[in-house]
């Protein structure tokens, strides 16, 4: 089977035969085998001119030679292309077989490239796209209308601009782009339409009709992430960014640290590489190349690829900054592999990818995302309540300002009412004033006037009174003279009456008579008038003598008349004043209104100010019990920190203790081992009385306290730690037999030389909490009773 492999001297390529392997022979049939031998026959042909294929590129000194090679290179090719079709027709007829028994024989084949006119059947059973339902519904689905018709329209222009069956504005390959992703777009709703989507609809297209080509994109977005690549959300591509930035700092450290140092992020050059699938990036011969591989291996070519490429170009980027990396990416790189894309393949498979790893970078990126969608969550509660709490104090700042406002404006509008009160009272003060004024001199002008009053009797009025007098006097003496001829009359009637008892004219006499009597009474009432009158004007006679003459008199009725045109102006101006009082006290009672009615409102200005105060004091209780609650969060969390530190550094100098004192014993231990003899005549005896001592001070460390005991005939001796030095309380007893027991957890060397220095006995047992040793007293150490006993021996 031929395929291009990349040369290690240069960038062209010579075909080689992948090797079969035994299992992959076995499944082949025998005209499959002699194609599979017919081809390896090519292909050593092929290597064996491999010289001459290369020389066609540079000068042509050999030029009849160079001819003659190229001839049998393209003849040998032409045969190798009538077994490729014949081979890949072979796979197609023959696919399910294939994809069971010959999967890894299929994946070489693929890696080496379909053959252009096998691309539209292959990338269909590749991507399980031949029977789909939503085939059936393409043509339902274009007669729809879908929201996203006006991004597709403007994108499409920008879709292979350069390519012949997109170019145009109203071209057929333009129109079959649309139809395909509004038809998706309706499909899945939750995507819709995402730029870069176009790209692989557009590659599609480039090899089959629109029906296919949109089944083929369904399966993609369902079935190789890419939906989840597009979604608006674009989850699946920072998963990608991550892995690939895993990826470049595992195998490509100086690299990776150049592009952060130049602040040059991987989504600014790979973002467009798993978006588009390399369709934007490299040359469409080239990225159809890798699409081949994607519809087998999926996302993993995206990855080996990328990497690839990074490596092939590492020392050329790593001398640029970020503009010149950004121009290199754009028009270097894309060109670097046009006519040798083996090469680019075969580095891709030479990049370590390790899918357990992925998976795990996978979970891992998973758990960060939860994170700070969690973080995000609560900063978004946080920044919420932060936001209803500002709404709220600006909300009360600004009811406290209206307040504010409206007390200020109280107060102005009260000193304003206070102060028109002020002057109204002054006013009213001074009408009460003119008031009075106008009262005494009303008072002073009616005693005037009855003083006026008085004396104005006049000659005229005293002679006419006279004549009435008169004038009544003779009608009382006319009547009495009339009464005494009607009493006479009455006498003759009555006579008359008793002669003559006529009941009619008896009662007509009466009737006179009656009438007689009621004029009689009249007269009497009369004539009572008048004798009042007379004595009215007899009393005023004298004083009439007395008063002056008549021009006087006439001074008197001028000046009556003067005094009453005053009286009559003083009650007309009496009259103004009054109604002036009237008003301004209608007056003052509306501005009492009004400011109770200011009173109130300020009231319940300064209830609401209250509350608001107290309000704002429970929300600033609130946040200072929050803070407080936080300060002490954090203090004890630092003090959670400096404990475990403490903890640290105390065990730290614990070992370092122990490891000094570990060094010191075996320094003395080793002494002992020169020094140390024993006695062979009592060492039986020492030897008993040290296993009961041993007994003895097993039994105290099994019941520590924090004080020895004292045993009999014993005495008790304590060292305590000094401020210069290295003891730590060191408890130690004189048994009965001369030995010192020493019992401590913690004991410093030199102390134990210090006991030893002082003691006459042989032996001295130390008790510890890691171990139980007997020292002699020349300073060797006694391991065991064992060791006593080998002591023994050794005299």
């Amino acid at each position: 089977i031929p395929v291009l492999s990349p040369d290690s001297s240069s960038h062209d390529a010579v075909l080689s035969a992948p090797a079969a392997s035994p299992a992959d022979s076995e499944n082949l049939s025998p005209d499959e085998l002699e194609l599979l031998a017919k081809l390896e026959e090519q292909n050593r042909l092929l290597e064996a001119d491999s010289k001459s294929m290369r020389s066609m590129s540079g000068s042509r000194r050999n030029s009849g030679s160079s001819l003659v090679s190229s001839s049998s290179a393209s003849s040998n090719l032409s045969h190798l292309e009538e077994d490729t079709w014949i081979l890949w027709g072979r796979i197609v007829n023959e696919w399910e077989e294939w994809r069971r028994k010959k999967d890894k024989l299929l994946k070489e084949l693929i890696r080496k490239g379909i053959p252009h006119h096998f691309r539209a059947i292959v990338w269909q059973l590749l991507g399980n796209a031949t029977d789909m339902p939503v085939k059936n519904q393409y043509s339902e689905l274009l007669k729809m209308s879908s929201p996203c018709e006006k991004l597709i329209r403007r994108d499409i222009a920008r879709t292979y601009p350069e390519h012949e069956f997109f170019k145009g504005q109203d071209s057929l390959g333009q129109e079959v782009l649309f139809n395909v992703m509004k038809a998706y777009s309706l499909v899945d709703r939750e995507v819709g339409y995402c730029q870069g989507s176009a790209f692989i609809v557009g590659l599609l297209l480039m090899q089959m009709p629109e029906e296919e080509a949109f089944c083929v994109f369904v399966r993609l977005m369902q079935e190789y992430r890419l939906r989840e690549l597009f979604k608006p959300s674009m989850a699946e591509l920072g998963l990608c960014i991550y892995q690939f930035e895993y990826l470049l700092q595992e195998q490509l450290p100086e690299l990776n640290v150049h592009f952060r140092s130049q602040s040059f992020h991987t989504s600014m050059y790979a973002s467009s590489w798993f978006l588009t699938l390399f369709l934007t990036f490299l040359p469409l011969p080239v990225a159809t190349r890798i699409f081949d591989i994607f519809m087998y291996e999926g996302l993993e070519i995206i990855f080996r690829v990328g990497l690839a490429i990074l490596q092939y170009n590492q020392t050329d980027l790593i001398q640029l900054d970020m503009e010149g990396m950004s121009q290199h990416f754009q028009k270097v790189i894309p060109h670097q592999f046009d006519s040798c894309p083996d090469k680019l393949i075969l580095r891709a498979y030479q990049v370590k990818y390790n899918p357990k790893r992925m998976k795990k970078l996978e979970k891992e990126y998973t758990t960060i995302k939860n994170k700070e969608m969690e973080e995000q969550i609560e900063i978004k509660r946080l920044r919420t309540e932060n936001r209803l709490l500002k709404q709220r104090i600006e909300t009360l700042e600004k009811e406290s300002a209206a307040l504010a406002d409206r007390l200020i404006q109280g107060q102005v509008t009260r000193a304003q009412e206070a102060e028109e009160n002020y002057v109204i009272k002054r006013e009213l003060a001074v009408v009460r004033q003119q008031c009075t004024t106008a009262s005494e001199s009303l008072e002073k002008a009616q005693d005037t006037i009855r003083e006026l009053q008085q004396q104005r009797y006049t000659e005229q009025f005293v002679s006419n009174l006279q004549t009435e007098l008169e004038q009544s006097r003779l009608r009382e003496a006319e009547l009495l003279g009339a009464l005494k001829e009607m009493q006479d009359k009455v006498l003759d009637l009555e006579k008359r009456s008793s002669c003559l008892p006529d009941e009619n004219n008896l009662a007509t006499l009466q009737e006179e008579v009656k009438q007689m009597k009621l004029r009689e009474l009249e007269t009497l009432r009369s004539f009572r008038e008048m004798q009042e009158a007379v004595t009215d004007t007899g009393g005023g006679g004298g004083h009439w003598k007395e008063s002056p003459k008549k021009n006087a008199m006439n001074e008197l009725q001028d000046k009556l008349m003067t005094v009453r045109l005053r009286e009559a102006q003083a009650q007309a101006e009496l009259r103004e004043v009054k109604l002036k009082a009237l008003q301004l006290e209608s007056q003052n009672q509306i501005h009492s209104k009004l400011i109770g009615r200011n009173e109130q409102e300020r009231s319940a200005l300064q209830d609401r100010l209250q509350m608001v105060a107290n309000q704002n004091k429970a929300l600033q209780a609130q946040l200072n019990e929050m803070k407080r609650k936080q300060a002490e969060s954090d203090c004890k969390s630092k003090e959670e920190v400096m404990a475990v530190r403490l903890r640290e550094a105390d065990s730290m100098a614990a070992m370092a203790e122990l490891r000094q004192k570990i060094a010191e014993l075996e320094i003395q231990k080793e002494e002992g081992l020169i020094q140390g003899q024993l006695n062979h005549s009592d060492s039986r005896q020492y030897i008993n009385q040290l296993r009961d001592q041993i007994a003895e001070l097993k039994n105290e460390v099994r019941q520590p306290s924090p004080h020895s005991h004292r045993r009999a005939g014993s005495h008790i001796q304590t060292v305590k730690r000094d401020n210069s030095g290295g003891a730590i309380c060191v408890c130690f007893a004189a048994t009965g037999c001369g030995n010192f027991a020493i019992t401590e957890s913690h004991v410093n060397i030199p102390v134990y030389q210090s006991i030893l220095e002082s003691n006459a006995s042989p032996f001295v047992h130390v008790s510890t909490e890691v171990s139980t040793q007997i020292w002699s007293s020349n300073g060797s150490v006694i391991r065991s009773t064992e060791h006593l006993e080998n002591l023994q021996q050794e005299g």
